[in-house]
């Protein structure tokens, strides 16, 4: 039963509200104790709206969730989990985040809310529209970067939040490309309607302009003025051969190992990823810190 609870929050999908940390760690904040204690609340409270919306969604789905091979095993698709049960769940998480939202500033609030109606929105409508449905998903990633900007009180480069688009745009359709690696072998199996509108060569098309925009915008933010004047050094473009290996690998795994519907078991899973990902944080570490 504790299993089923734990698919319904989605608990290993929380990873995606770490982006809430960006804000913290480029400014420099990173071992300031209360700083540190704000940004955890602010992840923790997107952790709880996260979950709240992927209750909602799977309410919502569970029809087309049964005809996808790997989401017809959520708890409320495959009926472990009564769907009135889940609203109840997700209705007391949503009484616990606004309790601990009266602990934060009413910047952050409001973003936390204009994420949560973003997602309602994509729940019923948005993820229907092509284009629209990978604009919604980087604008959720948008939000958790300012968010974790505006709880602490700094700001962020555009630079940065350009960076964030780009990559969260990256994933979403790469996303969709793995998707339509399910539609290719059974027609039967399109689990979003959505996906009848897009093509391999148009979501590898939209793949490439995305990955060069994260790859172009990320190297522009380490050589900029106001990075070097803040870290005082220009060391930090030595980090983009991690941002660089990930795209390309992220890539490899989708068109080449067929993997990618799910973003977060691949961060878990793939040993290189896992390696990468651990270098780049702990060589930026590093050169902000040292």
């Amino acid at each position: 039963m504790f299993n089923n609870y734990f698919k319904l929050l989605r608990v290993p999908q929380w990873i995606k509200n770490f982006f809430v940390f960006v804000p913290l760690i480029f400014s420099r904040q990173l071992f300031n104790l209360h700083d540190l204690k704000e940004v955890l609340l602010g992840f923790l409270l997107f952790c709880f709206t996260s979950s709240i919306v992927y209750i909602f969604n799977d309410v919502i789905d569970a029809e087309s969730d049964r005809q996808h091979p790997e989401k017809k095993n959520r708890p409320i698709a495959s009926g472990n989990v009564n769907p009135a049960f889940g609203i109840i769940v997700a209705f007391i998480l949503f009484v616990i985040t606004v309790i601990l939202s009266l602990g934060v500033n009413l910047s952050f609030i409001l973003l936390l809310a204009s994420y949560l109606i973003l997602n309602i929105l994509y729940s019923f409508s948005l993820k229907h529209i092509v284009l629209l449905d990978i604009f919604s998903i980087a604008a959720g990633f948008m939000l958790r970067v300012i968010a974790g900007a505006v709880i602490i009180n700094v700001e962020i480069s555009s630079w940065l939040i350009l960076t964030t688009m780009f990559i969260s745009l990256f994933l979403a359709i790469m996303k969709r490309r793995s998707e339509l690696n399910y539609v290719i072998e059974d027609e039967n199996k399109m689990s979003r309607k959505v996906l009848s509108q897009y093509s391999i060569k148009f979501t590898e098309q939209i793949a490439s302009i995305a990955a060069s925009g994260v790859i172009i915008c990320y190297a522009l933010y380490t050589v900029s003025e106001r990075t070097i004047t803040i870290f005082n050094t220009d060391h930090l473009i030595y980090t983009l051969p991690f941002v660089v290996f990930g795209i390309f690998r992220y890539m490899y795994l989708v068109f080449i190992d067929k993997k990618g519907d799910n973003t977060v078991l691949i961060l878990l899973t793939d040993i290189q990823m896992i390696i990468n990902v651990f270098l780049y944080v702990l060589t930026t570490i590093y050169i902000i810190y040292k």
